[in-house]
């Protein structure tokens, strides 16, 4: 049955309310018509909103072998390839600490692997032009071995792409990453991610075997529908790309935290969710930022990622602007879309239930010297309009995106956002104390156009 329930805390009561029922039955009828339309043993799903699970559905019976039953909101399901947003957060967590530096290559921090010239930022993003997969037997069907064995397998191995050229998914990349994080943690990439990640967040369904109850993996025969059960092996190396199991309610913590982040700092999540490469072929529909997936969903940028084991395909998705995003897990080794269903799943949530926006306040008083920097300023002949927010300036063209200033000093803000973020908003005074005009990294603001009493070069 459709339930919900607290996913922080020990409360067994969300502090976020449940769906509304007319909405539950949209979300279960999308779940229904994905199971049977793509012919799934059973699936899994759920939905966070404000780091609660707001609503969670199964469907189909074909769990476990030999058994006719349905999942529970508790069965572990392999998740594949959101493995590798638990191993990037461990890496952003050592960047953060400055333990680890992005332009850093691998082979300062593992000399005894292959690609020493790669560098932390390229292995995260795919950017690195590393192959896609390692050299030797089919990784996810084959047992795992150490990562000595992995490096010396591809001791002869070479870039498939040069560095930065595009987008190019690579496992290899994650596995190379985990070893970063073992060299510098000084234990196993396993343990590590569950003392930083895992147990602070209470992903206590989230383990590097399956702990029961947990479903088993299958393939579907194309013409007959009878199943054909898939290996689990244990990855060795290979894991921090893609060996987690997890169930629907855990994955909704981390999709929480990507969301309004209370373990990671912002700017880790910041850093993780801004694209840093891309595959032309997607024509700007996807990019990819460090160790999380980017698709455009319609006038919404959704944080998540896909993953596929044999037998398996599991997809989790935000929208980190509503904080409402949704899980799927499925024991399918393909068919089943793992990026579609859980955008219609958020989709259905925000189209049937809104978000309302905060109530608009009064400004209750002005800082000192803001009054004076409000009203009309000019680049060259092009006029800005500067606003106060009740927390920060903004200014505008007509028509055009606002840049936000911070207060930053004595007559110095700093940007926050586009082409200004990062810059230095300085107001420059005459000898009398009124404003002469404002630079913006070298560029004038005046009054008038052109100014005649400002030094504007050309003018």
């Amino acid at each position: 049955m459709p339930s919900s329930g607290s996913i922080r805390g020990v409360t067994s009561q969300p502090q976020t309310p449940p769906v509304l029922p007319s909405t539950a039955v949209h979300l279960q009828a999308a779940i229904a018509a994905a199971q049977a339309g793509s012919r799934v043993p059973s699936l899994s799903a759920a939905v966070v909103r404000d780091g609660d699970v707001v609503w969670s559905g199964v469907r189909g019976t074909a769990v476990r072998e030999g058994e006719d039953r349905r999942p529970t909101p508790d069965t572990q399901y392999r998740i594949g390839s959101l493995t590798k947003m638990l191993t990037a957060a461990l890496v952003m967590q050592l960047v953060d600490e400055g333990v680890l530096d992005l332009a850093d290559t691998v082979g300062k921090h593992v000399p005894e692997g292959p690609f020493a010239e790669a560098t932390i930022r390229g292995l995260l993003s795919h950017a690195a032009g590393l192959p896609a997969e390692p050299a030797g037997p089919w990784w996810e069907r084959s047992p795992g071995g150490s990562y000595e064995e992995l490096a010396a397998a591809n001791a002869d191995a070479s870039l498939v792409l040069s560095p930065g050229e595009r987008h190019h998914y690579s496992n290899l990349s994650y596995a190379m990453l985990g070893r970063v994080v073992e060299g510098l943690c000084g234990a196993p990439w396993r343990d590590v991610l569950a003392d930083r990640i895992l147990v602070p967040l209470g992903m206590t369904r989230t383990t590097y075997d399956a702990v029961t109850p947990y479903a088993d993996g299958y393939a579907v025969e194309a013409l007959t529908g009878m199943l054909v059960a898939e290996p689990h092996q244990v990855t060795g190396a290979m894991a921090p790309a893609g060996q987690l199991w997890s169930t629907p309610a855990d994955l909704c913590l981390w999709l929480a935290e990507l969301a309004r982040p209370t373990l990671l700092s912002d700017r880790v999540i910041t850093a993780m969710t801004t694209p840093q490469s891309g595959d032309p072929d997607e024509r700007g529909t996807e990019s990819y930022g460090l160790g999380v997936r980017l698709p455009v969903a319609g006038e919404r940028v959704l944080a998540g990622h896909g993953g596929s084991m044999p037998g398996f395909l599991a997809g989790a998705w935000v929208d980190r602007e509503s904080g409402v995003g949704a899980v799927v897990l499925a024991n399918t080794a393909y068919g089943l879309d793992v990026g579609g269903l859980p955008r219609t799943l958020i989709e259905t949530v925000l189209a049937h239930e809104p978000v309302i926006v905060p109530e608009w306040t009064p400004t209750g008083e002005l800082p000192d010297g803001v009054r004076e920097l409000l009203g009309t300023w000019h680049w060259g002949h092009q006029p800005f309009t500067m606003a106060y927010d009740g927390k920060v300036l903004s200014l505008a063209a007509d028509g055009g995106r606002a840049y936000r200033f911070a207060p930053a000093g004595a007559d110095t803000w700093t940007g926050l956002s586009g082409y200004q973020l990062g810059e230095t908003l300085r107001v420059v005074r005459r000898e009398d104390g009124t404003i002469s005009h404002l630079d913006i990294g070298t560029f004038c603001y005046t009054r008038i156009p052109y100014d005649p009493s400002v030094p504007i070069p050309g003018a």
